[in-house]
């Protein structure tokens, strides 16, 4: 990870510790689990990643993420109050972790999937939330952000 984007991924990270960090579930999170699917095979993964507008695999839960950049993850959609998703905990299946890797062509650990395409991990999804790219992005998925909300109460007072 490059150093300015390690370091905003650490002051976001600092942030969502500091605004009440606890209860990251929210409604509609699901942590799906890896189902029991043995979740290796393409069709598998095909069908996991456009079951949900938005799916993320990442190493532990929405609740309890067992790896940074999961968490950075988990509380970038927490910002942009992103409640409906599917989460796969990739620890609970190892031919998950694997399969979902060989799917996308991707080496790491989380991944996010908007609208069954393939985002990128956590360094994309963090550039996408810095540039305004995700608030276009969510809205294409009829997800309205909720910085647009912020926002707007920021520029009415």
């Amino acid at each position: 990870m490059s150093g300015s984007v390690g370091r905003a991924a650490a002051a976001l990270l600092r942030w969502g510790r500091g605004a009440g960090g606890g209860g990251l579930r929210g409604p509609g999170v699901r942590a799906a689990g890896s189902g029991g699917c043995g979740g290796g095979s393409a069709e598998q993964l095909d069908a996991m990643v456009k079951k949900d507008k938005v799916v993320v695999f990442l190493k532990g839960t929405p609740e309890q993420p067992q790896c940074g950049f999961s968490n950075a993850v988990v509380q970038i959609l927490r910002l942009h109050g992103v409640r409906d998703y599917a989460a796969y905990n990739v620890l609970d299946d190892p031919q998950l972790r694997q399969g979902i890797k060989d799917y996308s062509n991707w080496p790491t650990i989380p991944q996010v999937y908007l609208n069954g395409e393939f985002v990128g991990g956590c360094d994309i999804l963090l550039q996408m939330h810095q540039n305004g790219d995700l608030v276009e992005e969510l809205k294409k998925l009829g997800i309205r952000s909720a910085l647009l909300d912020e926002k707007k109460d920021q520029d009415s007072k």
